[in-house]
């Protein structure tokens, strides 16, 4: 395996180095609510929930790594899923220690570049110790995201892939 991801941008032309990793800061259905929703809503850098017409809806942000062929490192997404009210009551009480035995159900709730729509993929959400975020795992699916996250991608995939995240 090679030590370390690095291309020379199409774009910019500048080389870029390291396994791309790329977050979103919200999940889809936060961003297309009205502000009177999300005032009375909440969200921080892990969790989001908020109340509409349909009821309360719940939210944590994960990571999702696909690995690269030939490298180290995968290439990684900071996503969110919703959870049950119960799964996300359940990990905010085992915060601080996390229950790393006990996974939750989740919809995929970020429309990832690159992809057919990602919205609402079956998934399962990890939570790992030591204050990392859960990991995600894809249930499956003919998607090609999901034949991504089995099989990994190429190394022009993944560049192809970051320079979309980076400049469109």
């Amino acid at each position: 395996m090679s030590g370390i991801f690095s291309f020379t941008c199409s774009c910019c032309g500048e080389v870029h180095e390291g396994s791309p990793s790329f977050g979103f800061k919200a999940p889809d259905p936060w961003l297309s609510q009205p502000d009177e929703i999300k005032e009375k809503g909440k969200i921080s850098d892990d969790l989001c929930y908020y109340t509409d017409e349909d009821g309360t809806h719940y939210f944590a942000r994960v990571i999702i790594e696909i690995p690269i062929h030939g490298v180290a490192d995968p290439f990684m997404w900071g996503v969110w899923v919703s959870l049950s009210e119960q799964s996300f009551n359940h990990y905010i009480e085992t915060w601080d220690e996390p229950d790393t035995g006990k996974g939750y159900f989740g919809w995929f709730c970020s429309e990832l570049p690159y992809y057919e729509s990602t919205h609402s993929l079956a998934t399962d959400v990890n939570p790992q110790s030591e204050g990392s975020r859960p990991t995600l795992c894809l249930h499956k699916a003919e998607h090609e995201f999901y034949h991504d996250f089995i099989n990994g991608i190429s190394i022009e995939k993944a560049q192809n892939i970051a320079e979309i995240c980076m400049h469109g």
